[in-house]
């Protein structure tokens, strides 16, 4: 049988490799092969599953039925196989075999040990390449290396092991949390050096040396030590052999030449939004995955097009990995997602199937044991806001977007603490530095409204909240290095002037209530109030009854959508205090008040345990008389728009078609629950009168 060597052109973190196969001289040589079908462009994809669960977890065995804890970047060899890196907890590297089984390929748990593979150590690893020759390179970001397993199973560290910036001799070179990695078809092994904001190169005989950045991040195209990068993430290499760098906190793609020269290919205002990862083709085309879960197709004229996360497919939780699979698909660790993905192009104006994507709905929540993230943590706050309320903007929009988690109140300057062990995973953990939105993501964990790793005065807790300075001594933004471990009770920032802590479980688009969570004392005896019940036509405007009290509905049409409004207090909450209900639906009853068949339940359309990614998900929800509609209102109406869907992570719109029913008095009964169990009370029918 023939020999084959791989020509790692790319083999990098988030990118995958574009490995070429070539046949020895002194061998047969094959049928020579076709030349690769053009790149389509604007291609419709169709998302599948290719491992993972979607519930965090270590487990191998078949891919269905795998579980990761931070499957982060990919690589695709020439047999098929597909080996990841997993962080979290799990710090191993892992492979799906061709035959749909996952593996552990290296790793037992975190730490930096060599040794065999599966005695060996790795701490939040991040990308992965390979040489020509098959060798495995990790950047092994948590333990500031680049890891190498050889392909006889031993693992080693090829260059750094201590947190820093030093180029020289791999054993005493230093790098600051690396994540990116790359292997040219000589060997070099190029490396984004995340939080030295520079690109780095270990040459062939283990020397370490600086290609581009220099000693702060920036935004600068120049050469060499000139350039400025912000917090560079993954690399890739293009058709022509130049290097690319998802520059993630620029919002650009950038271009490194062999002589150190930066310039910027993709920049900021188009569809891409903090690019985390990259797969280049042959002919030119880039692929992007971005922190807003997209994938997007870049034209070599620089056109860009989301595959997913457009109008037709969700957005996945973080692409953070990206590799091409052999028939021209796109592979995707979807690290937030617990998933591993295949896009598989489809046929011009065939429409993809509905695909299941993030995290399953029923994985475990953080191990909380009850506690508040404010002191006492074992006592009891008081509850301000709920998942799935409607929010506006600053700029008169009542129905902005829905509230993404569970809000805690608190003194302004009082210490937030962590509430469950964590790692930091996302590589851009904090944000808003100075805005009202300022928060900190901790795993699936996110805690707002606070000045992050920082005291009232702006003071650092300690060395693992980096503070930036612009050149008049300003703080710019604390940075917090994926990997940094999260202890309970730790202090995470300090409660800036909203007054409370926000707390959210998952990814935007991908949130759970918080309140599943469990708070240690808190209880809710409350029963909901409905305050009325309204129809709204075909033209969406209100409905008023007659004088015998009932409301006129034509059978015909485009029928009418139902309006609940209502609130919801917990136990102690001050009387003023109005919070949103978990779940709001409707019956259609007959006159006798007895329920027609298909409504002896309530139909529960609006129920607040997942929350939609899309941002039209408010005005789904929510009535346009919703939210604070005056301003310096202190009351935030809850108008429920029951005939459409907001539940279970999907959204859709409805209206209640009553063709089918006979002229008549009927009753339209509103039903409305807290987490708890509590039903609502209040004004909850309206009597309706279906015309001929």
């Amino acid at each position: 049988m023939a020999r084959r060597y791989w020509m790692a052109a790319v083999a990098v973190a988030t990118a995958g490799a574009l490995a070429a196969t070539f046949w020895l001289p002194d061998e047969p040589h094959p049928e020579t092969p076709a030349v690769p079908a053009p790149t389509p462009l604007a291609w419709t994809a169709q998302i599948e599953l290719l491992a993972g669960d979607g519930h965090p977890g270590d487990r191998d065995g078949a891919s269905a039925q795998a579980r990761f804890a931070d499957p982060y970047a990919l690589l695709r060899l020439a047999d098929g196989s597909v080996y990841f890196t997993d962080g979290g907890d799990n710090n191993r590297i892992r492979r799906r075999l061709p035959d749909g089984r996952v593996e552990t390929v290296a790793g037992q748990g975190e730490g930096r040990v060599d040794g065999p593979a599966l005695q060996a150590r790795f701490h939040t690893p991040s990308g992965i390449a390979a040489d020509a020759q098959g060798n495995l390179y990790v950047a092994d970001t948590g333990n500031h290396a680049i890891r190498r397993i050889g392909v006889d199973g031993q693992v080693t560290t090829v260059a750094g092991g201590e947190q820093g910036y030093a180029d020289g001799p791999g054993a005493q070179a230093r790098f600051d949390a690396p994540m990116g990695i790359a292997v040219d078809a000589q060997g070099q092994i190029y490396v984004a050096d995340t939080w030295n904001d520079r690109i780095r190169v270990i040459g062939t005989d283990g020397s370490v040396r600086t290609l581009a950045g220099g000693d702060r991040p920036g935004f600068i195209d120049a050469a060499g030590g000139e350039a400025r990068f912000d917090t560079p993430v993954a690399l890739a290499f293009d058709a022509h052999g130049a290097l690319l760098v998802a520059d993630l906190f620029n919002n650009a793609v950038r271009r490194v030449g062999a002589d150190g020269t930066v310039s910027t290919w993709v920049g900021s205002g188009g569809v891409i939004n903090g690019p985390l990862s990259l797969a280049a083709t042959h002919d030119g085309v880039l692929y992007v995955g971005d922190l807003e879960g997209r994938v997007v197709q870049v034209t070599a004229q620089g056109h860009q097009i989301a595959l997913v996360g457009n109008d037709r497919l969700p957005r996945l939780a973080r692409p953070s990995g990206l590799a091409l699979d052999a028939d021209g698909s796109l592979l995707v660790a979807d690290a937030a997602g617990y998933r591993l993905h295949r896009l598989r192009p489809l046929p011009v104006g065939e429409l993809p199937a509905p695909a299941l994507v993030g995290p399953a709905a029923d994985a475990a929540l953080p191990d909380t044991a009850g506690r508040w993230p404010l002191a006492p943590q074992e006592g009891w706050h008081e509850v301000v806001g709920t998942l799935g309320e409607v929010r506006g903007n600053f700029r008169g929009e009542s129905r902005h977007h829905l509230h993404g988690g569970f809000d805690v109140r608190g003194d302004v300057g009082q210490t937030v603490l962590a509430i469950a062990e964590g790692k930091i995973s996302s590589p851009v953990a904090s944000w808003s530095l100075g805005g009202q939105g300022e928060g900190l993501a901790v795993d699936r964990l996110k805690y707002i409204h606070m000045r992050v790793g920082r005291t009232p005065r702006g003071e650092p807790f300690d060395a693992r909240w980096q503070a930036l300075y612009d050149d008049q001594g300003a703080l710019e933004r604390i940075r917090v290095r994926r990997g940094t471990r999260i202890h309970v009770g730790d202090r995470l920032g300090s409660i800036n002037s909203q007054a409370h802590v926000h707390l959210a479980v998952g990814t935007s688009g991908f949130e759970t209530n918080a309140v599943a969570l469990g708070f240690r004392n808190f209880a809710d005896h409350f029963a909901p109030r409905i305050t009325d019940v309204a129809l709204l036509d075909a033209n969406d405007q209100l409905m008023t009854a007659g004088s015998d009290g009932s409301v006129m509905v034509a059978r015909q049409g485009r029928g009418v959508q139902i309006v609940v409004e209502a609130w919801d207090q917990v136990d102690n909450n001050l009387a003023r205090r109005r919070l949103g209900a978990y779940q709001v639906g409707y019956q259609i009853l007959d006159a006798a008040g007895r329920p027609l068949q298909g409504y002896e339940q309530p139909r529960w359309n609006i129920v607040f345990n997942r929350m939609p990614p899309q941002n039209a998900a408010v005005k789904v929800a929510y009535a346009p008389d919703s939210g604070i509609t005056v301003h310096g209102s202190a009351v935030t109406r809850f108008r429920y728009l029951v005939t459409n869907t907001v539940r279970d992570g999907l959204m859709e719109t409805g209206r209640w078609q009553p063709a089918a029913l006979p002229p008549g008095d009927y009753i339209v009964r509103a039903s409305v629950r807290d987490y708890s169990g509590n039903e609502g009370i209040g004004k909850r029918e309206v009597r309706v009168r279906l015309l001929p």
